[in-house]
């Protein structure tokens, strides 16, 4: 229950039903023509837990119903002439939960045990405790209990199927603009990266025939073609993805790894502390951290050596880039794209990141990511 930004416990509703309808009944059985003695305290003992019990209907409908069946019987025949309100109440919360098969076949037991036990455990004739038990139990509330269970459970089952439908709808829309986004690269980039790695490839090897010496810029273009062709290669297929395809993350690094040893740098991957499950969202933005910063560093650094250490620790994923690049502390970082989107990345998690000059040279790269390990 909302009132504002005020939410009040589902416990506490219940328990609060279940006090007020406790208290009618006392009060109403103790304000009519009632027993006294021993006879006087049973009924009213079994009037206030009549009420109480209904601080179980939503975990346990059906048992409430019956106990709730039963202690109406019980100050019934105690000589309690009382509406069996929290019958009623147990009657609408076992059909709200879609339970009116047994709801109605308790019901009619009720209607036919109420009269018997005013007959059995009261004075009068047969027509008076009929009489009586159709004042205890009208038949008119009981209709009207089932049928406001029936028409909430009948409104709740359309909400679910409505947001269910939103939420089809809006996945469906979203794999439309990926399919869209994709295609959009596909025809806008492919080509074009396709010619440069292409046309390096064959320069490269036309060198290498002649026995020349292949520039060093010759291999970065080649290089960097190759490793855009992947990444465009991986960005097409996330896009078209369907959720079948686990995406790149912590276990993919080793390989990530290799792929700047084959472009000229000296790089290596050091794992510490107990290995364990980590949310998709961290992997995956550990695993771009890294690739990120190996770019850079292969393409701008002028570094010879890189280190990729990964901690894993209680509460969280530490990720470390350094490299022995030109960078020196009187140097400021410049936040480029790549930084950016880094931060971008650590902070919608809720994590940290450091990024700047080495003490002497070189540059470092530090995150934190939180995680919560799997029970």
């Amino acid at each position: 229950m909302d009132t504002g930004r005020f939410r009040v416990p589902a416990g506490a509703v219940d328990w609060a039903i279940a006090v007020s309808v406790a208290a009618l009944l006392l009060g109403t059985g103790l304000s009519g023509p009632h027993p006294a003695g021993a006879r006087a305290l049973f009924g009213s003992v079994l009037l206030a837990a009549g009420g109480l019990t209904l601080v179980g209907r939503r975990r346990a409908p059906i048992a409430v119903l019956a106990v709730t069946g039963l202690f109406a019987v019980g100050y019934e025949a105690a000589g309690f002439d009382v509406l069996a309100v929290s019958y009623l109440v147990a009657v609408y919360g076992a059909v709200r939960t879609g339970h009116r098969t047994l709801a109605v076949a308790a019901s009619v037991s009720l209607l036919v045990v109420l009269p018997l036990a005013a007959l059995v455990f009261n004075d009068g004739s047969a027509r008076e405790a009929f009489a009586q038990a159709r004042n205890v139990l009208e038949i008119a509330w009981l209709v009207a209990a089932f049928a406001a269970g029936e028409a909430l459970r009948q409104a709740e089952q359309r909400a679910d199927e409505a947001e269910r439908t939103r939420e089809e709808t809006a996945r469906h829309r979203a794999d439309e603009e990926r399919l869209h986004i994709a295609r959009e690269l596909h025809d806008s980039l492919t080509h074009q990266i396709s010619i440069i790695k292409v046309q390096s490839e064959v320069a490269v090897h036309v060198a290498r025939r002649r026995g020349e010496q292949v520039p060093g810029t010759l291999l970065a273009i080649r290089a960097a073609g190759r490793e855009a062709t992947r990444e465009l290669r991986a960005t097409l297929e996330a896009l078209r993805d369907d959720g079948t395809t686990p995406p790149q993350s912590l276990e993919h690094l080793p390989g990530l790894v290799e792929r700047a040893r084959s472009m000229g740098l000296d790089a290596t991957l050091t794992v510490e502390g107990q290995q364990h499950d980590v949310p998709a969202a961290v992997g995956r933005t550990a695993y771009r951290i890294v690739q990120e910063a190996l770019t850079n560093t292969a393409r701008h650094a002028c570094a010879t050596t890189a280190t990729v250490r990964i901690e894993y620790g209680p509460a969280t994923l530490s990720v470390q880039v350094d490299d022995d690049g030109k960078a020196t502390p009187d140097d400021a970082p410049v936040p480029g794209l790549g930084l950016l989107g880094m931060r971008e990345r650590v902070n919608a998690l809720g994590g940290r990141l450091r990024a700047g000059p080495r003490t002497g040279h070189g540059f470092t790269i530090q995150a934190e990511l939180p995680v919560e390990r799997a029970s």
